[in-house]
């Protein structure tokens, strides 16, 4: 089980944590446990999960977050890119 702490984020991946809603909570588990994305770019790896969210977003109250990491492997160990959130219902889960 992959641990991330805070001193893992470089400082654009925390300013787009906080631009877009996502926890560190929320990232450790899309990387432990997210399904793969299939967005990626030549040589990038992703995890995509769907949370349970009910709350407001940006004035708007939301049932579903979709959280997308991007990451590489160099040198054994992951290097997190960055991260995308979708707030809305129905995601696909598969």
């Amino acid at each position: 089980m992959l641990k991330i702490s805070s001193e893992d984020l470089h400082a654009h991946l925390r300013a787009r944590m906080t631009q877009r809603g996502v926890t560190l909570s929320e990232l450790e588990q899309t990387l432990n446990n997210g399904l793969e994305a299939k967005d990626c770019k030549p040589g990038t790896l992703g995890k995509v999960m769907v949370f349970a969210y009910g709350s407001e977003w940006e004035g708007q109250t939301y049932l579903e977050k979709e959280v997308t990491v991007y990451y590489k492997i160099a040198k054994g160990k992951i290097v997190l890119l960055t991260v995308k959130a979708r707030y809305g219902a129905s995601f696909p889960r598969s």
